[in-house]
């Protein structure tokens, strides 16, 4: 077990170094939402090595004033378009958005230990 990481307000830890364990579950699943801020939009189509207009236009999807990233559907279920399944990695993962780095200590968690360790194998 891995150095446990703790927020205040949330009754449970999280292990990161069961990251390397996993399959991804927090990039896959049901569909969803992966907003990005226009920092974020612009440190992403950097690192990408891309123009911002064509980082937005390829890769994200305008849901009312915001911007998500896209999603694959794979077999049944969807996967952040950064998600590799060969190597159960984020190809992003220096610049990923504050809500993929903030996980799994998202205020919707807070009362539902259960729901996020079904997400999650680090939750301890």
């Amino acid at each position: 077990m891995g150095k446990i990481i703790t927020k205040e307000g949330f009754s449970y830890g999280f292990d990161p170094s069961a990251c390397s364990k996993c399959d991804g579950r927090c990039c896959r699943g049901e569909s969803g939402y992966i907003f990005v801020n226009s920092e974020e939009i612009k440190k992403i189509a950097e690192f990408l090595q891309l123009d911002v207009e064509t980082f937005k236009k390829d890769y994200l999807n305008k849901v009312k004033y915001r911007y998500s990233i896209k999603e694959l559907k794979i077999g049944g279920e969807y996967e952040c378009l950064f998600f590799d399944g060969k190597t159960n990695s984020c190809e992003i993962y220096e610049v990923r958005p504050t809500q993929c780095r903030s996980f799994p200590f998202w205020d919707y968690f807070k009362d539902k230990v259960d729901e996020v360790k079904k997400e999650c194998i680090g939750i301890v």
